[in-house]
């Protein structure tokens, strides 16, 4: 049955042909689809694109496969080259004035015959045709490997267009010595198509040129703004051949003919000037005064001017895939302006990766990584958001997607930008969408390690670029470590951070630098300070002083970073800000220190119960303890192994965790133990006064107690302070404060602060007579609201002349 339709079709065509032959008053003839094609075009227009902006994509990759085949038989027939000197794709698109548009799609390729027509656009001429439409029908999730068994691209037309007319005149050749140009017509509604020879004659020359007559809802389709928009996004790098694009624009030249008309005139006039001179007498002067005059005017007169259209071709893809060269021939300046012109970034690329490889899966590619030279604000604005957008996944230079699905790179990468250039992908028919395949998860790891490797690559050979990498990407490389479990060391190398002996060091520098016996790696966190705040910190003086080094953390990132690698090449971390310092020495040390250590206990013991009684009943800790720590600060507040450091208090308040364990809270908050130095004359003198206390409880002082207790609050809050953490309650703190500020000057301190102040107004519940009237300065049109300001405008010697408002104000300038 369908060999018989092919038949009676070609007969017909033939029938065509014959009269094309003898004339162009050839009746239309209309030939039925196929009902195959029928439902094909129905799935195409209702349910295969989800974009209908890639009609556009499809022509043009159409246009490209034509002029291929047309360079190809060229090298075994040259003669098919007749008919159009030059080889490229034109687009025009035009307006009507009853307000329709059209689209003119034009490729000088190998152009089609009457019957190919037929074949290619009216026919399916392939087996199991009923089994794939019955598919297509069915997938809802249009993930069909479909793609490149039909020609589906052209009836991507219907997307857009009421009605298509393909006129199309093959190249001549042997079997064709000569074509005649022909026309398919049909409609996006209708159920058959018209073949018939062009009225026009052979205009083409040579190739196919599609019109779409635009649907109403598609006329934005026929602003050449937008032509170009789509041309850059899906085709700016899908043809080697020249994209053209039809253009206007207004100039305004002299108009030759009203200065031809100015000049006659002028010319007259002159001449009726010269002939009333003649008729006066010794008037030379003056004459010569008129000529000069004459000349002036001549001189100051503009010439007129007037505006012309200006018609024009402009190419669309100048810029060749430089991804498709080899890397050698490549210039650093034509990568820059690569990637400023495909990333739209003002700035140019901190460093790229130009490489080809394979997928392991059979699919052959081509790819640029670039890291921009700058985090865009959003990046960590949305810290949950791991969308990749600046991903441009090609298929032989056609864009496909920028969404890599359930395949996206992670949140510390999401940044990169990438151009990949695959040979072949199993996409769904209307190439809209990837097919999810082993390909798109190769693809993710291939990006990432080739991403790491350029990363190392500049850490090893430029230390300038390097650092402006760190100050950029820094704390990226601290999330990528947290969060990308697999590229975890790769990550960490990366990351760097400042110590107390330098301003950076990696973990491996670090490990490098470690003494005798050290056993972990020692830190201290405190987000919001910097590394010179950090270095006078008390938790790290005999750190410091012992010439141990410590990595000072000040970012928010770096105690979640540290607290989930927990070790580096099996080295614990040390929180120096916690209870249980260990130096890593202390089996050499020898036995007179400690014999001195436990001497200072036993000697400090009065002074220690006392405080660990005070300090508990405050709540500001839950033991004191001699320090091994402290050199100059007479105490110090640490957390205990179980308890939280001033730092994650912060970060766990910060994020409301507590929230939803607050008895956990409440128990950790309390885990800390001060640590006092009893080499400092504070703690020793501190010491007396303890000891000094009757221990009969008939002889107690209580103004000496009071006393002691004071200065034993002030010296706990004051630890709480420099250890970072917050008082029990300041108001208590700064009363003491003040108490002891007064006692220091002199002053009494019950001497009375003057506490006078004037009264509030009366109670007034009135509320204006305009209160439920609304500010028409508050509403809102359309997200947007009316601004207005006053300025003064002032002269040169600083005078107000006049005040304008903005946005009725001339300016010269703009």
């Amino acid at each position: 049955m369908r060999l018989l339709h092919t038949l009676l079709v070609a007969l017909s065509l033939f029938t065509l042909y014959v009269f094309a032959q003898a004339g162009s008053d050839v009746p239309k003839q209309r030939h039925a689809y196929q009902s195959d094609v029928a439902r094909l075009r129905k799935i195409v227009i209702n349910s295969l694109y989800s974009h209908r902006d890639v009609f556009l994509r499809e022509l043009i990759s159409n246009a490209n496969d034509a002029l291929e085949k047309l360079r190809l038989i060229s090298l075994t027939e040259p003669e098919v080259l007749s008919g159009a000197e030059k080889m490229n794709i034109t687009i025009k698109a035009e307006k009507d004035t009853n307000g329709g548009g059209r689209i003119i799609i034009r490729d000088t390729g190998i152009g089609m015959t009457p019957e190919e027509l037929a074949n290619n656009l009216g026919t399916l001429a392939k087996s199991g045709t009923s089994e794939f439409l019955s598919r297509a029908e069915s997938d809802t999730t249009g993930n069909g490997n479909l793609i490149g068994a039909f020609g589906l691209g052209f009836y991507s037309s219907f997307l857009v267009a009421d009605r298509v007319e393909v006129a199309s005149l093959a190249a001549k050749s042997s079997n064709n010595p000569k074509p005649a140009q022909y026309v398919f017509s049909s409609g996006a509604d209708e159920n058959s198509y018209e073949i018939f020879p062009d009225p026009r004659g052979n205009t083409l020359g040579r190739g196919t040129e599609i019109t779409l007559y635009l649907k109403p809802d598609a006329l934005e389709y026929a602003d050449t703004y937008t032509i170009s928009e789509l041309v850059n996004k899906h085709s700016s790098f899908s043809t080697s051949f020249p994209i053209y694009m039809y253009t206007t624009r207004t100039e305004m030249v002299p108009d030759e003919e009203a200065e031809a008309e100015a000049e006659a005139k002028t010319a007259e006039e002159k001449a009726k000037a010269e002939k009333a001179e003649k008729a006066e007498v010794d008037e030379d002067e003056a004459v010569v005064e008129d000529v000069d005059e004459e000349k002036e005017t001549e001189e100051k007169r503009e010439p007129k001017m007037k505006s012309i259209t200006v018609e024009e071709w402009i190419q669309l893809n100048s810029q060749p895939p430089i991804w498709m060269r080899d890397p050698k021939t490549v210039t650093d300046e034509e990568y820059e302006n690569f990637y400023q012109a495909t990333f739209k970034d003002y700035q140019k690329p901190l460093a790229w990766y130009h490489f080809a490889g394979d997928s392991g899966s059979g699919v052959s590619f081509r790819s640029i990584i670039y890291i921009p030279s700058h985090l865009d604000d959003a990046y960590w604005q949305n810290p949950l958001e791991s969308t990749t957008k600046d991903i441009r996944l090609m298929v032989k230079r056609v864009f496909i997607t920028s969404d890599l699905g359930e395949e996206a790179l992670p949140k510390w990468a999401n940044w990169v930008k990438v151009v990949v250039d695959a040979e072949d992908l199993p996409l769904n028919v209307s190439r809209e969408m990837l097919q999810s395949n082993a390909f798109l998860k190769q693809l993710k790891g291939i990006i990432l390690k080739r991403l790491l490797q350029l990363l190392t690559r500049i850490q090893d050979e430029d230390p300038e670029k390097w650092a402006k990498m760190q100050e950029v990407y820094g704390n990226v490389f601290k999330l990528g470590a947290v969060e990308d479990f697999k590229n975890r060391d790769k990550l960490a190398a990366l990351v760097r951070f400042a110590t107390n002996q330098r301003n950076s060091t990696s973990l491996d520098e670090y490990l490098e630098n470690k003494k005798k016996g050290q056993s972990q790696i020692f830190y201290l966190a405190d987000m919001g300070k910097t590394p010179a705040e950090l270095a006078k910190s008390v938790f790290i003086e005999k750190l410091h002083a012992r010439g141990y080094e410590v990595l000072l953390l000040g970012d928010p990132l770096d105690e979640v970073f540290i607290t989930n690698i927990r070790r580096w090449k099996k080295i614990p971390f040390q929180d120096v800000a916690k209870a249980g310092l260990k130096f890593g020495d202390e089996e050499m040390d020898p036995e007179e220190e400690k014999e001195e250590q436990a001497r200072l206990t036993e000697k400090f013991k009065p002074l220690i119960e006392w405080l660990r009684k005070e300090v508990r009943e405050k709540g500001a800790a839950r033991d004191v303890v001699i320090s091994n720590r402290l050199v100059t600060s007479s105490c110090a507040i640490v957390a205990d192994e179980s308890g939280y450091t001033a730092n994650l208090e912060k970060l766990i308040s910060s994020s409301h965790a507590q929230a939803n364990h607050k008895h956990m809270w409440e128990f950790a908050k309390r885990q800390k133990v001060l640590e006092i130095n009893p080499r400092s004359p504070l703690i020793e003198g501190l010491l007396k006064r303890i000891e000094q206390l009757p221990a009969e409880e008939e002889e107690r002082d209580p103004e000496a107690e009071e006393e002691l207790k004071e200065v034993a609050t002030v010296l706990v809050d004051g630890a709480l302070v420099r250890s970072g953490f917050a008082v029990t309650d300041s108001n208590d703190f700064f009363t003491r404060v003040d108490r002891i500020l007064r006692r220091s000057l002199g002053v009494s301190e019950n001497a009375p602060t003057d506490t006078t102040v004037k009264p509030a107004p009366p109670v007034d519940p009135e509320l204006p007579a305009d209160a439920d009237t609304e500010d028409p300065e508050d509403e809102f049109d359309g997200g947007h609201a009316k601004v207005s300001w006053e300025v003064e405008e002032i002269d040169e010697f600083g005078n107000v002349v006049k005040d304008v408002p903005v946005e009725t104000k001339r300016h010269d300038e703009l």
